[in-house]
């Protein structure tokens, strides 16, 4: 019987755990925060990160080590690894936690990006819009996620103001990109090398929170058939996230961020982890992206990602709405992470199926109405 040691006790680890007990592995968690939410869940460890002796301890008797989200000290991975596996590797949670370092790997694998430039001072701020070009976004290079530490700038007067907020730390300037669509793609590999795709996923973001996830991605776009175009965005995402994982030797769950530009794809960032945008698989897929994430640390057979149908994920942000109400729509799921609300805070999640995207999008309205846009 497989245990399993995730870093991190959120939502994300919450469902690794009610994945993988389906299939008899155990659990134990890591996270300084005493009141997680897995933590009701499996024991748990409350302690720093550098705390070596706490990992020690939490590493005694595991199989396998993972982890929730890419702020993990690569440091407190690398101690663990004297001890047990991890994964994904250590070098995915490396370059994943820098945008710069992110984003020059995926260029040495030929992957596009947007344009971007290094930001240390105001004079190579000065330069970098020179480069880059307006409209841009200033970006710290560490530690931002849902929209924290980034700066649009759309006008030469914006350039102060975005270096004022930002200054202090280093810092990437982006080329803001005019995209159709953002989309995502998640991937399995396992340890034999095997991998498995789900289909792209359409995101809309407020505020710089993921706010509904679609899939299959569904659009279509000012010219050419509506197959042609989800075929080959799907096949070159694939060829991209495929080269990324062969360099990194890795196992696990990876979700590539996208920006869509006509034909043209952009890769924003890699989570080296199970993915918001990923949580429709769990009722929409023949494989959730949480169960095949601990196949793959397990060194078990990936299960097929094909999708059930079409699929919508709503997130749940700062309350939880009346449970009746949503359970009352045809086709929805209710997911609550044992959270206490707050504003801006993901709290849980609502997915719901469709046979088609008509009456996918039917249903999203519904939704909005009772969770709120």
């Amino acid at each position: 019987m497989t245990t399993i040691g995730i870093l991190g006790a959120g939502q994300l680890g919450r469902m690794l755990a009610l994945a993988g007990y389906r299939l008899g592995m155990n659990f134990r968690f890591f996270d300084p925060a005493a009141d997680s939410s897995a933590g009701q869940l499996a024991p748990h460890i409350a302690a720093a990160y550098d705390d070596w002796a706490a990992l020690e301890k939490f590493a005694h008797g595991l199989d396998v080590v993972t982890y929730e989200f890419e702020n993990i000290p690569v440091e407190t991975a690398r101690f663990l690894e004297k001890f047990v596996p991890v994964y994904p590797p250590s070098a995915a949670l490396e370059k994943s936690q820098d945008r710069l370092v992110e984003k020059s790997f995926f260029r040495s694998l030929g992957v596009p990006t947007p344009p971007f430039a290094e930001v240390n001072s105001r004079a190579d701020l000065d330069n970098a819009v020179r480069v880059v070009g307006i409209p841009s976004v200033l970006k710290t290079r560490r530690m931002g996620y849902d929209g924290k530490g980034q700066v649009v700038i759309s006008a030469e007067s914006e350039v102060e103001p975005a270096w004022e907020k930002l200054k202090g730390t280093p810092l990437i300037l982006e080329s803001f990109i005019l995209f159709d669509r953002e989309l995502s793609l998640i991937g399995a590999r396992n340890q034999a090398g095997h991998v498995v795709f789900y289909p792209l996923a359409e995101n809309t973001h407020q505020d710089g929170i993921l706010r509904r996830t679609v899939a299959p991605a569904h659009r279509r776009p000012q010219t050419g058939s509506l197959i042609t175009y989800r075929q080959t965005s799907q096949s070159l995402a694939e060829v991209y996230m495929r080269g990324l994982m062969q360099s990194l030797n890795y196992v696990g769950v990876l979700a590539l961020e996208l920006f869509q530009a006509g034909d043209q794809l952009y890769a924003n960032e890699m989570a080296p982890r199970v993915h918001n945008s990923g949580h429709w698989t769990i009722d929409g897929a023949v494989t959730s992206q949480f169960e095949n994430h601990v196949r793959a640390l397990a060194g078990l057979p990936l299960g097929s990602g094909h999708p059930l149908g079409v699929s919508a994920m709503l997130n749940l942000i700062g309350k939880i709405p009346d449970v009746a109400s949503i359970l009352d729509v045809d086709g929805a799921h209710l997911h609550v992470y044992g959270k206490s609300p707050r504003p801006g805070r993901k709290v849980g999640h609502v997915t719901v199926l469709a046979g088609t995207h008509d009456e996918i999008f039917h249903k999203i309205e519904e939704l909005e109405e009772l969770v709120g846009k």
